[in-house]
């Protein structure tokens, strides 16, 4: 028996709305990181790209437990000398809403050539519209454990 590799013009692609309001920062994104690596399909190759596109509604209503919110920081560096920026989460939710969740699921995703695509499957806004309609994207509901 030989092992079968999914190739790149076999995956068929589906596009997922997830509405982060109420649902815990970690949790969700373990859930989306894994239906934009695909790892939830029979087909699943680790050197293909497999996944679903996901599309995240009402990021500024996302929660996270705990004192999270002071304590956990985002930096950001342009790698001139002194250029180190820190931010808190509430300070970077406020200023982005929709980057603590992309964050959250690019740590999850690996560390390699493969994850710099499938991170551009992940389309999240701040408000509950986006303009993903012609795509007739299905929701998932991913209930918080």
């Amino acid at each position: 028996m030989n092992t079968w590799n999914a190739k790149p013009a076999e995956v068929d692609m589906k596009w997922y709305v997830v509405d982060a309001s109420g649902k815990t920062l970690g949790r969700m994104a373990t859930e989306i990181a894994k239906i934009i690596r695909g790892k939830n399909k029979p087909t699943f190759t680790p050197h293909v790209d497999t996944g679903d596109f996901v599309v995240v509604i009402n990021s500024e209503k996302v929660q996270m437990t705990g004192e999270k919110w002071d304590n956990e920081k985002f930096y950001s560096h342009s790698r001139y000398f002194g250029s180190l920026k820190e931010l808190s989460a509430a300070q970077l939710k406020q200023k982005d809403p929709t980057a603590i969740i992309r964050e959250a699921v690019a740590g999850m995703l690996p560390k390699n050539k493969l994850s710099k695509r499938l991170i551009h499957k992940l389309k999240a806004y701040a408000g509950p519209t986006h303009p993903h309609s012609a795509q007739r994207p299905q929701m998932l509901n991913l209930g918080d454990r």
